[in-house]
């Protein structure tokens, strides 16, 4: 067996499963479950009529490269929502049709890293575990960026010294961030790009949350957008990736694509086309419908804002949290342990919650995950309330 399985950690919902065993929550509360980022909208009728009339393809081989109206159509969106202008983005060469994020941010460490240079995989700290993990397997050394409160919970690039760049051969971005609902300002990401160009690494933009935000006028930028304004109308190191799980509540399409330069691309196709992971025709002509329509996006944030607004109402004063810039989800302070509010919340209220420190590792002896816990507003209004509600009586008991 591959050695380095060996040093994957347990995933997160594998240790609030440990935590939270034997535990007996009252059974006259019904349970609500806010661990967990699987988006509870309906899903639109319009991906769900096209997946079905395509299902007499299911007797044809997907193509890899997927099919070109499915690669047009999401050219398209890029160009419209991250205004990237002439010459915009190539639908042949510069886009890839993928079975949803989570597979292709693990695949894409797999055909990029080089494992005979001592790699390091540099991270944001809390994260997804899927970037840890990629890079294990790729044979690369995760190193961990942490996100504090006086950083806006984002990674200070500006304490990364020369000899980290220099080793650094991937670079995973979350923004909007999972767990924070931080965003990333065009600076930022003109400085990374320009170290990218400058120390010879890649970035991998996870921007899958980037169609859920509170504020229509400010939608969250985004990695190409900022490398066309600097001229990089190549995308030169620069790959983000985007799904249709959270902006079209449609999770279980599997369905996302990657975007960017032409020539990391054209390697990743390959690899992809010996992985065995071509997404099923019906699938991508549901996706070409998502990606041509904005009404169902628009409503899908109508829906975040109210719970957002009605959650924070309850919750103020009775817990340390702040509205995101985007995403689905808080992070709030806890007053006792991460694990010990979460368990304690479940046994007393039968709510659901992730403690911080499972999407977080302790480094150097700060665990900036460590007191925070992450609430993901996915359920409906009515259960979005009472979970506050609920949250709010029990830290009236601590």
């Amino acid at each position: 067996m591959n050695p380095d399985l060996d040093r994957l950690q347990p995933y997160p919902f594998e240790r609030l499963a440990a935590l939270k065993r034997g535990v007996t929550p009252p059974p006259d509360k019904a349970h609500i479950a806010l661990s967990i980022g699987e988006p509870r909208h309906p899903t639109p009728a319009l991906l769900t009529e096209a997946l079905t009339a395509h299902l007499g393809e299911l007797s044809v081989y997907p193509s890899t490269h997927g099919v070109a109206a499915l690669r047009e159509a999401i050219a398209a969106w890029l160009a419209r929502r991250y205004r990237l202008g002439a010459p915009g983005i190539d639908p042949e060469r510069q886009v890839l049709p993928v079975n949803g994020t989570r597979e292709a941010l693990f695949s894409f460490a797999q055909a990029v890293v080089d494992r005979g240079t001592q790699p390091l995989v540099l991270m944001p700290n809390p994260f997804y575990q899927i970037y840890e993990g990629a890079a294990l397997l790729a044979g690369a050394e995760p190193h961990y960026l942490p996100c504090r409160a006086e950083n806006g919970f984002l990674p200070d690039f500006a304490a990364v010294d020369t000899a980290t760049w220099r080793r650094c051969q991937l670079l995973y971005l979350c923004s909007p961030s999972n767990p924070s609902g931080a965003v990333m300002d065009r600076a930022t990401l003109a400085g990374l790009i320009e170290l990218a160009q400058r120390h010879d690494f890649v970035i991998a933009a996870d921007e899958c949350y980037a169609e859920i935000y509170l504020e229509e006028s400010a939608p969250p930028i985004g990695l190409l957008e900022v490398a066309a304004e600097l001229g990089l109308d190549d995308y030169r190191r620069c790959i983000v990736f985007h799904s249709l799980s959270k902006r079209s509540n449609a999770p279980g399409l599997r369905s996302g694509f990657v975007a960017g330069d032409a020539a990391i691309l054209a390697r990743f196709l390959k690899y992809r086309t010996y992985h065995g992971c071509a997404m099923p025709l019906h699938h991508q002509h549901a996706s070409l419908a998502a990606w041509g329509d904005e009404a169902h996006v628009l409503e899908n944030r109508r829906l975040y804002r109210d719970k957002f607004a009605a959650v924070l109402e309850i919750l103020d004063g009775a817990l340390e949290v702040a509205s995101p810039s985007a995403g689905f989800y808080l992070w709030p302070a806890t007053p006792i342990p991460d694990t010990d509010f979460a368990r304690g919340l479940f046994a007393t209220e039968h709510v659901t919650v992730l403690p911080g420190r499972f999407l977080s590792r302790p480094i150097a002896g700060e665990d900036p995950g460590a007191g925070r816990v992450r609430l993901a507003l996915v359920a409906p209004l009515a259960d979005c309330v009472e979970a506050a509600q609920r949250i709010r009586r029990y830290t009236a008991m601590l």
